[in-house]
């Protein structure tokens, strides 16, 4: 059914929820998972476009992505990690999900509400008109 399933990664608490979700799937189909987390901050975009050092900010982030993977890895998951910089986050998850031939894209939405949604616009919104994939939107636990 699934091969690769893309899953999305903002480093935050929703993410063990997607997480939590994706392993029973990725094991019953066998599927590979890539982590994905697309950072997307105006020091992110200016660093891809001089290509300068990554910041302690994108160290952090290719460091969680890295200990997520692992954490897979040796629970037999098959698994990789990508960290997009400097990409709006709908474009560079598609980018991905389209390079590694993903046949499922996951992600934990943040349920912040239609109006925010409206102002900052919606990764998930933004992905759901853009992609002809089946996108797993799991609403992210609140504590």
């Amino acid at each position: 059914m699934y091969k690769r399933i893309l899953v999305t990664l903002d480093n935050s608490p929703a993410d063990k929820t997607i997480l939590e979700h994706i392993r029973p799937l990725a094991r019953m189909t066998g599927a590979e998972i890539i982590l994905v987390h697309v950072a997307d901050g105006y020091g992110a975009r200016l660093q891809e476009q001089l290509n300068l050092q990554d910041s302690e900010e994108i160290q952090q982030d290719r460091a969680y992505l890295r200990q997520e993977a692992a954490r897979l890895s040796a629970e037999g998951f098959k698994v990789r990690d990508i960290l997009v910089k400097g990409q709006e986050p709908a474009e560079g998850i598609l980018a991905v999900a389209q390079e590694h031939n993903c046949d499922l894209i996951a992600m934990a939405t943040h349920g912040h509400g239609v109006v925010k949604d409206l102002i900052l616009g919606s990764v998930a919104d933004k992905l759901r008109h853009t992609t002809r994939l089946p996108i797993l939107m799991i609403r992210a636990v609140q504590h």
